[in-house]
């Protein structure tokens, strides 16, 4: 088969790149190992989509070259996206911090991609693996379960490792490493942190407890969002933000209560409430059985007229900057992104194609631009598959 544009992987990048290739009057195929196109779409946002953030900047994408993600992210912008959205009339709303949410399902979406594929004239093939990619006269020659394909033009849109359950596999990687490009070392991001040892045993039974409010913080970087106990660790948006940014070894610290001007608010109990807990009137502003631990194993729980107003002092200064001893992460398996990737500095930030090999594009989380939790994934995925599409 001869095509002029054939892309690997058929999510959110991929078909973004292949309407914008197809529209061009490009002769476009979509190949994809998986059973079905647009699985972590399909299961973004509690199978909702949180399609894309109104608050998007570049500085909300980690990536060695903090600009690469500029040029893409300023010509195709969330407003671009919701204007797609809203021709193919599909409800939506904001859920909080500017996270857009189909209002009925992640299915909306797919089926919109879908449809614009098929009116550029798109071919897309599932269950259809890569098995060698080498260069040829045409441009490319790639052997896939349907047999080879001649291509002008290659796209490489395969994802990164994380959640390898769905078939997360580090193909992108492999190709991009066979041309000559470097890949930088990855890791899971967005993740759930994991406790050991001790710190584990602290807080194992409080598995579900959450907070519906807290700020996590490593260095100088830190996320106001929830907090949720799990067997294994912590999780919730705010540990899953603050995880893209943490290594192991990290002073991981947490405020419980940022809203709060924790020393003061237990001054002024310890007037109201001479004879309330400690652990009682804690249980007034975190979780139950969270006071009562904190009680159990740090602070003496007295009758509030017992302390001192410097005791007070210092429990108020440490609920605000709590330390959690985090031993690593839970891995791919539940990494909503992966880190790292293709490095940027042998690709175009314009139009996302290779520096070494003409012809030959990187987009997506294949790259090394990560986003925030929040829609900022999936508004890299449009941008770089459009900035790809219009010249490929």
């Amino acid at each position: 088969m001869k095509v002029d544009v054939l892309i690997i992987g058929a999510g959110a990048a991929g078909l973004m790149c292949a309407i914008a290739a197809g529209q061009r009057g490009r002769r476009v195929l979509v190949v994809d190992h998986a059973n079905k196109v647009g699985k972590k779409i399909l299961m973004s946002g509690g199978g909702r989509c949180n399609f894309t953030n109104l608050g998007v900047t570049p500085a909300s994408y980690l990536s060695a070259n903090p600009h690469f993600a500029k040029s893409a992210l300023a010509r195709y912008t969330p407003s671009d996206f919701i204007a797609l959205v809203e021709k193919h009339r599909i409800a939506y709303h904001e859920k909080e911090l500017g996270q857009l949410f189909c209002d009925d399902s992640s299915k909306q979406i797919v089926r919109m991609l879908l449809d614009e594929c098929q009116q550029a004239g798109v071919r897309i093939e599932t269950s259809c693996g890569v098995e060698r990619v080498r260069r040829s006269q045409e441009g490319f020659s790639v052997i896939t379960a349907r047999g080879e394909v001649h291509a002008e033009s290659l796209v490489v849109a395969s994802g990164g490792l994380s959640i390898p359950s769905m078939g997360a596999s580090g193909l992108g990687y492999d190709i991009a490493r066979q041309h000559g490009h470097a890949v930088l070392p990855v890791r899971a991001g967005l993740v759930p942190l994991t406790l050991s040892g001790k710190h584990q045993e602290h807080y194992q039974d409080l598995a579900g407890v959450a907070l519906p409010a807290v700020e996590a913080s490593v260095g100088k970087r830190s996320f106001r969002a929830g907090m949720l106990f799990t067997h294994r660790g912590i999780s919730g948006p705010a540990i899953l933000q603050i995880s893209s940014y943490w290594h192991a070894g990290d002073d991981l610290r947490i405020d419980l209560l940022p809203d709060q001007e924790a020393a003061a608010w237990l001054s002024a109990q310890r007037v109201a409430r001479p004879a309330a807990e400690l652990k009682n009137v804690l249980a007034d502003v975190l979780p139950k059985r969270l006071a009562q631990r904190l009680c159990e194993l740090w602070f003496e729980s007295r009758p509030m007229r017992q302390y001192r107003e410097a005791e007070l002092a210092n429990i108020g200064a440490q609920l605000h900057d709590w330390p959690m001893v985090a031993s690593g992460t839970e891995g791919y398996r539940t990494a909503e992104v992966t880190l790292g990737g293709v490095d940027t500095d042998g690709l175009s930030s314009s139009t996302m194609q290779s520096k070494l090999v003409p012809g030959l594009f990187f987009i997506g989380e294949v790259v090394d631009v990560t986003g925030w939790l929040g829609g900022y994934n999936f508004q890299w995925a449009w941008a770089s598959g459009q900035a790809a599409g219009e010249v490929v």
